[in-house]
């Protein structure tokens, strides 16, 4: 599933529990990831689900929700 893979790379690259990574979690406000972490972080899931998020794209995602749901609709991963 997208997101329990999504939960542990947001877990392990922003050092938070993973019990505390939701879909409505917000990735600044709530795991406290700053632009750095934003930027490793993306490049992290882009590997993981083989896909490229564009600027626009990045500058649209708040919630670990928007993530999972541009996955969902930008590659055929389950």
């Amino acid at each position: 599933m997208i997101f329990e893979k999504l939960k542990d790379i947001i877990a392990d690259q922003l050092s938070v529990d993973a019990d505390e990574v939701t879909m409505d979690s917000n990735i600044q406000d709530d795991l406290g990831a700053d632009s750095l972490d934003v930027v490793d972080l993306i490049t992290t899931i882009e590997d993981e689900f083989d896909l490229s998020i564009p600027d626009e794209a990045v500058e649209e995602i708040k919630t670990v929700g928007d993530i999972a749901n541009y996955i969902e609709k930008n590659t055929d991963a389950e």
